[in-house]
């Protein structure tokens, strides 16, 4: 990790108050992931990026992701397709593993532009896929999985995109939300492998994703109490927003690290 990148997490690890925000947007993250399915990881990329750099970034949020995928399943354990989860990850484990080797070579200065694009060309991604009614069958999960998996690996997450698919399959409710985050734990635990045995980030760093995966298990578990009394949709449109904003400041921060 870079002397600058160091100094700065250094630097917010002594702001309490800092720390406490950091817990309330992973917290939001978690609840808003717990009630449509995805965005968490996402919205928390930003931060990420700021408090630890681009190349820790991905790292950091697949251990806090993790934890609030598996927390999300555990809530509805007994709703889940086993079989689509298995042939997802058939794909998204080989795909993963390959992901997470090109992205440790990849040139750190331009990872905050690729996570910017990504992230707010999930939103009409997302919305074309709902609007275009896929019909989503078994056979299809080890093909989706191969390109989540590998696009997981990259840019950290692919919850946006990656739900559309799930829903078609017909999985509604708590079955959606814990199929669909079980098949992301299984690339989130491929990642972590590869990532610890090139040590991309750091112990405190690794620290820092468990501190924010449990504060996003929490949100799953208030999530899972809210999704039964609000409207999905319109926490779907707070996501949709929450998403360009955090595509528009990793944007912002790259422009800033390139100039």
């Amino acid at each position: 990790m870079e002397s600058h990148e160091l100094d700065v997490v250094e630097v917010m690890e002594l702001t309490p108050v800092f720390i406490v925000l950091t817990a309330i947007v992973a917290l939001a993250a978690g609840t808003l992931g717990g009630v449509v399915g995805f965005g968490s990881a996402v919205i928390l990329l930003p931060l990420s990026n700021f408090l630890f750099g681009p190349r820790a970034a991905v790292p950091v949020l697949t251990i806090a992701a993790l934890l609030g995928n598996l927390s999300r399943a555990g809530v509805s354990w007994r709703e889940i397709d086993w079989k689509a989860v298995g042939l997802y990850l058939s794909g998204a484990v080989p795909a993963a593993l390959a992901g997470s080797l090109l992205f440790v070579k990849l040139e750190t200065a331009w990872l905050p532009a690729l996570f910017g694009v990504f992230v707010i060309a999930s939103v009409p991604a997302r919305r074309w896929a709902k609007r275009n009614n896929l019909t989503m069958k078994a056979k299809h999960f080890p093909l989706l999985g191969a390109v989540m998996g590998f696009l997981s690996a990259v840019v950290s997450t692919t919850g946006p995109i990656n739900a559309p698919f799930f829903l078609s399959y017909g999985l509604v409710g708590g079955a959606y939300l814990a199929t669909e985050a079980l098949g992301a734990a299984g690339v989130h635990i491929t990642k972590a492998l590869v990532y610890g045995r090139f040590q991309v980030a750091e112990a405190r760093e690794l620290l820092a994703g468990v501190a924010i995966g449990v504060c996003m298990i929490a949100g799953s578990y208030l999530g899972k109490k809210l999704v039964t009394r609000i409207e999905p949709d319109r926490f779907v449109q707070v996501v949709e927003v929450l998403l360009v904003v955090s595509g528009a400041i990793m944007l912002g921060q790259a422009a800033l690290a390139l100039t």
